[in-house]
């Protein structure tokens, strides 16, 4: 047989579209040529193979070869066809059998040696072939990442003998199969260590119960960052479906796949000289940035003002929609990108506003220009607005004589008030649209009335209206009540305190 069908799986965005590499071996010149849209790695991918072919005692058939990847439109990236490419050839001219073929899909990138290379990106391209019901070889060192699908057979492969082996019928690969129990990562930072600061920390839990976004201003040394890095620790744990969608964007990024917390909501935290493309994706290939990498977890952005304004407008479509579109002349990329964020600024230039030690000098009006730094849109996407005081001397060296909670405590009040939301409306509250709001945001006449006077007294938009409903719901979630009552509301509004600055 003078032609061979081999699966295999492209890469665009977070999904691995099946490619179909179709190898025509016939009478002519000996040549061997890829078509169907291969970039640089791809067209290189002749010489790995024909290396990796005559190293490993096949025949490279001196005749012409044709190596088609269909279809022809989608732009085909890096090493991972190798592997197809070099088992359509030995199919073609006779050397493997074809019979089983179309059971597998392969991936992976040759060495001159025939031995199998790791691959970026393996679990969407799991998810891919566990859907179409086909097993998957793949190079091992890409097995653990794979295994984090569930009903999919893997051969985890380490030269291209052994596949070939495999293939013949001569010696069979054991399929791999990995017993994925969650790994809580033991981190040495917890709420415990933060001292004092209560309604700080109350506020967080109810950005974590509700997956609100959240602001903190505070002179320097106050404990924003601290506090911000011990949020993931009073997240509620991710499902599965939630952590194989984070887990496959980590997968396709630069960065790879952390097998050993893959059920942790991932916490980002980008450096404030972050480009508007490293926050949001990129490229000519677009790659998720930073927002995406944080799906289904918290994005920290520290120092708010010191990134640039087209960087931090980026922000605002996401915030809303919960993705991203990345549009290239030639392509366009959909990224998941449902983050929380949290984000820490100082009141004013120096940073000393309001503290008790009369430090500042700033005037009104750089305070002003250095707060208009932040948009008046995006500020209406943040529900809450915290000032982060000082921590008396004597709390500091003593702690607290009631002692601190722990994460732990915390998280498990989070997890309560959160299954609450996920039983009434199948999602966290920060994420109800206007009409689920209005069928499970009710107020009381007196709640209206109380909303309506902050809404008229801080000038509030109807976005933070509607947020400000929210804020209220997780609220009375916490508290264990199936109403809004006036205490929360008025807690919530308590938290929007940005607004009356600009007014």
């Amino acid at each position: 047989m003078s032609l061979a069908i081999i699966y295999s799986r492209g890469r665009s965005g977070i999904t691995a579209p099946l490619v179909t590499v179709e190898v025509h071996v016939s009478n002519g010149l000996p040549s061997l040529s890829i078509v169907g849209l291969p970039e640089t790695a791809v067209k290189e991918s002749k010489d790995r193979v024909r290396g990796a072919l005559l190293n490993s005692n096949f025949e490279f058939p001196a005749q012409r070869i044709t190596v088609n990847l269909a279809p022809a439109d989608l732009p085909k990236e890096g090493g991972r066809f190798d592997l197809a490419i070099a088992l359509g050839i030995l199919a073609a001219s006779g050397q493997i059998p074809t019979a089983k073929l179309s059971e597998y899909e392969c991936v992976g990138e040759l060495s001159l040696g025939g031995e199998l290379r790791a691959i970026n990106g393996v679990l969407p391209v799991a998810l891919q072939a566990r859907d179409h019901g086909r097993k998957l070889i793949l190079p091992k060192q890409n097995t653990a990442e794979a295994a984090l699908i569930n009903d999919i057979e893997i051969i985890p492969a380490e030269h291209l003998l052994a596949v070939c082996a495999h293939l013949s019928g001569q010696t069979t690969i054991p399929s791999s199969h990995q017993d994925l129990s969650p790994i809580r990562s033991n981190t040495d930072i917890d709420f415990a260590d933060v001292h004092g600061q209560y309604q700080i920390k109350r506020a967080f839990e109810i950005a974590a119960a509700g997956a609100h976004n959240l602001l903190m201003l505070g002179p320097p040394g106050t404990g924003k960052s601290m506090l911000a890095a011990r949020m993931p620790t009073i997240l509620p744990p991710l499902s599965e479906q939630q952590a194989q969608e984070s887990a496959a964007i980590a997968s396709v990024s630069e960065q790879g796949l952390d097998i050993n917390n893959w059920l942790q909501p991932p916490f980002r935290a980008p450096h404030h000289t972050a480009s508007a493309a490293a926050l949001v994706g990129g490229g000519s290939n677009p790659k998720p940035g930073e927002i995406s990498l944080a799906h289904n977890g918290t994005l920290f952005l520290d120092e708010l003002p010191e990134f640039d304004r087209k960087v931090l407008e980026v922000l605002r479509e996401p915030l809303e929609t919960g993705h991203i579109t990345i549009s290239r002349a030639n392509r366009q990329a959909d990224f998941p990108a449902r983050f929380q964020l949290i984000a820490a600024m100082n009141p004013c230039p120096c940073g000393y506003l309001g503290d008790a030690s009369g430090r500042c000098h700033c005037t009104s009006e750089q305070v002003a220009r250095y707060r208009a730094k932040i948009s008046g849109p995006l500020l209406d996407r943040i529900d809450m607005h915290l000032d982060v005081p000082r921590v008396a001397i004597e709390i500091l060296r003593k702690g607290t004589p009631q002692g601190e909670e722990s994460s732990a405590t915390i998280r498990q009040r989070v997890i309560t008030a959160r299954n609450l939301a996920l039983a009434r409306s199948n999602k966290a509250n920060a994420a109800l649209s206007a009409k689920e709001v209005k069928q499970f945001c009710g107020l009381s006449e007196s709640g209206h009335q109380l909303l309506e006077q902050a809404m008229e007294k801080l000038g509030l938009s109807h976005r933070a209206y509607h947020r400000i409903l929210k804020l209220a719901r997780t609220i009375a979630d916490l508290a264990g009540s199936t109403e809004i009552e006036i205490n929360h509301l008025s807690e919530a509004i308590s938290y929007r305190k940005l607004d009356r600055h600009s007014h």
